[in-house]
């Protein structure tokens, strides 16, 4: 609890995921598939956007980071659905006494436009994080061309949580 003021006890997270887009992987964003070229080089199905919620819901609640409880060394999760961690992280969260209040999150890649995808993504965030679509924040943009992102050589997600203690 706050020592200051007990009453307030929210904690915000900020997670980030980056990995490099390669020919011949799925690419998987949000739990949804979309038809591309390239997809991400991963030990897991390489989802960024739900990673980068892991990390932020993890550091939120002082819980270290994904690598730390879903190493990629680890053969139990060599293609694992990221929806699955995200299911394991939320209990993990429950566990130790705290909820989501909200998520926001960015995607940034150049292409495939996915504005038509991001209702699917949001309905299977929050089915996974057992909250509503209303609590749930999916963007896009891209990099103008510029980095890594902007020459289609990776993709990057953020992504900001709101936790609060459960009474």
């Amino acid at each position: 609890m706050n020592a200051e003021n007990p009453a307030i006890n929210i904690r915000v997270g900020l997670g980030y995921d980056v990995h490099q887009l390669i020919p011949g992987r799925k690419l998987i964003i949000g739990g949804v598939v979309i038809p591309h070229e390239k997809g991400p080089l991963a030990h897991s199905d390489g989802d960024v956007l739900i990673h980068a919620l892991c990390d932020a819901l993890l550091g939120a609640a002082n819980l270290r980071d994904i690598g730390y409880h879903f190493p990629d060394s680890s053969g139990e999760f060599k293609d694992i659905s990221s929806l699955v961690l995200l299911k394991r992280t939320i209990k993990l969260l429950a566990q130790h006494g705290y909820r989501l209040g909200n998520a926001d999150s960015t995607l940034c890649l150049e292409r495939p436009k996915i504005m038509d995808y991001i209702p699917r993504m949001i309905e299977n965030i929050a089915g996974a994080m057992e909250t509503t679509p209303s609590q749930v924040s999916v963007k896009a943009t891209t990099q103008e061309k510029m980095g890594f992102v902007g020459k289609e050589e990776g993709i990057a997600a953020y992504a900001v949580v709101l936790i609060y203690p459960v009474s």
